[in-house]
């Protein structure tokens, strides 16, 4: 009796990684894992489902009406939306477990049920790194120079870390009687970037209560040309501002003194996405070559993570690496190769009577640190080097009972189409030569 068949599909907004994807997904995370053990960062984990109590009303009014939520018999549960409001109720439960400063690392995907468009989907994967429990400005110039090492890590030459602080703009509107309208005028200036100087004046006046004087004040800001000595002047006798411009100078005089080349770092005081949830510091980092896409690594300092779960005052300063907006740069960039194999190494099979040999030198080549694949069937040679080409393999190994009997082997350098004979002793050693 024969079925209908079910179509193979994907839900809407979310998607299938392929090999050749999934290979430059998995290099990155590694990457980002490496570098952030390098500075003693450990990882966790949290359940992709939380109860919807912990997770509501802590982001915005959109990241509640975007969030998977259902009912599971009795109990109201959501799927996490991002990796910091878990942080904050792990933080909490486990405080007496990890302590403090916890330094910790997060690989891992959410999902949010926003409208999919080009580089945006419903589930994706956050990097985030965090330090909790502590005040001290060492751990934000610490944060700035993670997301420079992973950036150079990844293969970024051409990038800039953006750095602002909150207590300088806090320091600004607390001059002008301005602190209280925080929010409105972060959201004005916000949309610098989309619209003209007179047009967030004039929204300022409208939405905020500034008057025009003022509002200009604000936007002085703004000027990419601003020095911290410019705002040291502006800020004289604000005790506020001037702190924020202690900690800049003390991360800019650090970033130099470790050797981070001054065209990677800059000071950015119109910076004002997500402003009302941070308190200090704050990082974008965009790349040179391709500014249309946005902040690929941000973040900041936030002074109480865990406040709705614990009594605790739990401060931290962190940040979070886009990976799909990363992957997608790379792509734009071209810096994706056709490769869909783990493995560099294909071992032919010419004679189907010494399948054991062809087994034996694919894990003495494992054994040495090389990634080998053995082809299955002892088809025509032709065939199997077409199937090595297409998934990009870098050398096929091939031997018949005249190498056997010589005891070689035949390397094939598949770009080039070179093929040498080397000696089976001999054997780790070119290969590893030629994959350097």
């Amino acid at each position: 009796m024969s079925h209908s068949l079910i179509t193979p599909r994907t839900l809407q907004g979310f998607r299938d990684h392929l090999p050749q994807t999934m290979l430059v997904r998995e290099r990155l995370m590694e990457t980002a894992r490496g570098v952030f053990r390098s500075y003693g960062f450990s990882p966790i984990d949290t359940p992709a489902l939380e109860y919807a109590e912990i997770l509501t009303g802590k982001g915005s009014e959109e990241t509640d009406r975007q969030m998977f939520r259902f009912k599971h018999g009795d109990r109201d549960v959501a799927m996490r939306f991002d990796l910091t409001v878990p942080l904050a109720r792990f933080t909490a439960q486990h405080l007496a477990v990890v302590g403090t400063p916890f330094k910790r690392y997060h690989i891992a995907p959410v999902w949010r049920g926003e409208r999919p468009q080009r580089g945006r989907y419903r589930e994706f994967v956050q990097c985030d790194f965090d330090t909790i429990g502590t005040e001290s400005n060492a751990a934000d110039i610490e944060t700035m120079l993670v997301i420079h090492d992973l950036l150079v890590a990844l293969g970024f030459e051409r990038f800039t870390i953006r750095v602002n602080n909150r207590l300088i703009l806090n320091g600004v509107l607390s001059q002008l009687g301005l602190l209280d309208q925080s929010v409105g005028v972060l959201r004005a200036l916000d949309k610098l970037a989309k619209t003209s100087v007179d047009e967030v004046v004039a929204e300022m006046v409208k939405q905020v209560g500034a008057t025009e004087a003022q509002a200009r004040q604000v936007l002085e800001l703004a000027n990419p040309q601003i020095t911290l000595d410019q705002l040291q002047t502006m800020l004289a006798g604000n005790e506020t501002g001037q702190q924020g411009i202690r900690n800049l100078r003390e991360l800019f005089r650090t970033a130099e003194l470790v050797g981070i080349p001054s065209e990677r770092l800059a000071l950015d005081v119109s910076i004002a996405r997500g402003l009302d949830y941070y308190t200090g510091t704050i990082y974008e980092t965009f790349l040179t070559d391709l500014p249309t896409i946005g902040s690929i690594c941000s973040g900041g300092r936030y002074d109480n993570l865990a406040g709705l779960y614990t009594r605790e005052r739990l401060p931290g300063v962190g940040a979070s690496l886009g990976l799909d907006r990363l992957l997608g740069a790379m792509e734009v960039l071209n810096l994706l190769g056709p490769v869909t194999t783990p493995a560099p190494v294909l071992v032919t099979q010419f004679d189907a009577e010494r399948l054991g040999e062809y087994m034996r030198i694919a894990r003495t080549l494992r054994a040495s640190g090389i990634n080998v694949e053995v082809y299955p069937d002892a088809k025509k040679l032709g065939k199997q080097l077409q199937y090595a080409d297409r998934k990009g393999f870098r050398l096929a190994l091939i031997a018949g009972s005249d190498e056997f009997g010589k005891g070689v082997w035949q390397v094939k350098n598949l770009s080039s189409g070179e093929a040498t004979l080397v000696a089976e002793t001999d054997l780790v050693t070119a290969i590893q030569s030629q994959l350097v």
